[in-house]
């Protein structure tokens, strides 16, 4: 069994650091250290910060890789536009159990982040600088760093900069759920897709990217364009951090020039010679074979090609020993795990998927195949996250990878491999949560509230789908599927609604009081006229 990665794993570089310089004299740069490795930085302009990312083709390093010279200018547009000052935030969010690059950096070279963030800051005229952590690590290296350069959040800084502390969890990650709780909401997304670029903290315009992004960024306003250019690939130019774990002798996260093979990456970290396959991306990523393997190099474009994805630089080989159904079913259990319970396709979708792997292991034949697919097919682009996509993308990537393993599950009596365990997930199989969807919170645990479908009154309107789809899913004849259902405790409003909201009242709640020693009691059923005068409004 693979034990979870420590915050801060070995760390090589494949050539010369960039990132990581410093790292073989110290194991963290001080401001003092910080410019006696990387030396002064002189300010730029907004144009000239955005022509510099543009050069370098500086893209995202959090996943989504949008061009950050884009952003940038968006960011700025906005502000001018509408006379308001933008904000500046970092997102060291790094929630995925086989990530660490960014939490190496923050926790080993926070001042080289504050610099591509500073310069940003300045370039936009912002006021504000937020850094989003959710490990303690992180948050006491950042809150160090801020206090070394004296930045604070007091009223009367220049920059008002402080650290923005949330659960672990996959979904805080979201730039959305970031945003939502600097503002005092919880980590979890609106519901809604909005651009941060136009509408991000206290409703200002936010340039919004990932530690390793700003960390680059500060690299290049040091070495120019050129010099920059001069490692890695002319299309893709300079390095990237990776993680690298999974049936690996030495866990650990590597600096790399983009255009490296793959291969030679696994072999720093002691992976099997011949890997059954390689996950590329993280849990959000793809699966590639063992040749593909061979044809990869490390820059996105290269492995997009071959059907893998760069995505949060996870990679994680699995030995020809290991099942690879059944690690993924663990991964896959993870992800259900990880919903935010907020929409029907990944608080319903997402545990859907994880028992249709888990009944191909259990020999359900070409059916539970085929329900597999559909359920995976039926969670994209429906969510108010990008969780079921990536979490779709990653099952729908296993099933095409793995053909031999696969057939052998559903064809004929399992592959006969051990499921060991080898990709890395938090101790315990999640992290302690305080938001809706894991962990104890208070709105957790058994709801108190059931709701029912009066079958004589349903004329399949099917508002109620819409309203709870946590709860009600409709059927081919277009009638919900279940007649009676607990309801969710942090769904219960929404509940109430829908019950109010039908418009053949066929719908009541009943609240459960069995254990109590109290007798159950009906919640009211509102009409559309009397509903409001009930309920004082």
């Amino acid at each position: 069994m693979n034990e979870a990665l420590p915050d801060v794993p070995e760390v090589r570089v494949v050539g010369l650091p960039q990132l990581t310089s410093g790292f073989d004299l110290v194991d963290r740069l001080d401001l003092p250290m910080h410019l006696k490795v990387h030396g002064p930085l002189e300010p730029m302009g907004g144009e000239q910060l955005a022509q510099l990312a543009e050069r370098i083709n500086l893209k995202g390093r959090g996943g989504a890789g949008f061009p950050f010279h884009k952003k940038l200018r968006s960011v700025a547009e906005a502000a001018i536009k509408r006379g308001v000052r933008p904000v500046v935030v970092v997102n060291g969010s790094e929630d995925e159990p086989a990530c660490r690059k960014d939490t190496v950096l923050i926790n080993r070279a926070p001042h080289l982040i504050l610099d591509g963030a500073l310069l940003c800051a300045e370039a936009l005229g912002a006021r504000t600088l937020v850094v989003g952590v959710t490990r303690e690590s992180t948050q006491r290296s950042m809150e160090a760093a801020l206090a070394e350069r004296g930045l604070s959040n007091g009223r009367r800084s220049a920059l008002r900069a402080r650290v923005q502390r949330n659960p672990v969890r996959m979904v805080t990650g979201a730039a959305a759920s970031l945003i939502r709780s600097i503002d005092g909401g919880p980590a979890v997304p609106p519901g809604r897709k909005v651009s941060a670029s136009q509408n991000g903290v206290g409703g200002a315009p936010t340039l919004l990217s990932n530690a390793e992004t700003f960390a680059q960024l500060a690299i290049a306003a040091r070495i120019g364009p050129e010099r920059y250019g001069n490692t890695g690939l002319y299309d893709e130019p300079g390095t990237v951090m990776l993680t690298v774990s999974g049936a690996v002798a030495r866990p650990m996260v590597i600096e790399v020039p983009t255009g490296v093979p793959l291969r030679y990456v696994l072999q720093l970290a002691g992976a099997p010679p011949v890997p059954q396959g390689v996950l590329t991306g993280g849990y959000h990523g793809k699966w590639i074979d063992a040749a593909t393997v061979n044809e990869a190099i490390v820059s996105r474009n290269s492995l997009d090609a071959v059907g893998g994805s760069l995505g949060a630089g996870a990679i994680l080989p699995i030995s020809q020993d290991t099942c690879p159904l059944g690690e993924s079913l663990r991964v896959a259990q993870w992800l259900a795990e990880e919903s935010a319970g907020q929409c029907g396709p990944c608080y319903l979708g997402l545990p859907a998927a994880a028992r249709g792997m888990e009944d191909i292991l259990n020999g359900g034949g070409p059916a539970a195949l085929e329900a597999l697919k559909q359920v995976a097919k039926n969670v994209k682009r429906r969510g108010a996250c990008s969780h079921p996509d990536g979490s779709a993308m990653f099952l729908e990537s296993t099933i095409k990878a793995f053909t031999d393993d696969l057939a052998a599950h559903v064809l004929g009596n399992g592959c006969g491999r051990r499921v060991e365990g080898v990709l890395p997930l938090f101790e315990g199989g999640r992290a302690p949560t305080g938001i809706p969807g894991g962990g104890e919170s208070e709105e957790d645990g058994p709801s108190r509230q059931k709701i029912y479908v009066d079958w004589t009154l349903c004329r399949g309107h099917g508002l109620c789908a819409d309203i709870l789809p946590e709860v009600f899913q409709l059927g081919a004849d277009g009638f919900p599927t279940v007649a009676q259902a607990q309801v969710p405790r942090y769904a219960e409003a929404k509940a109430l609604r829908a019950v109010r909201r039908c418009p053949a009242l066929a719908l009541r709640i009943e609240e459960d009081t069995r254990g109590q020693g109290a007798p159950s009691r009906n919640l009211p059923v509102l009409s559309q006229g009397r509903g409001r005068r009930a309920l004082g409004r």
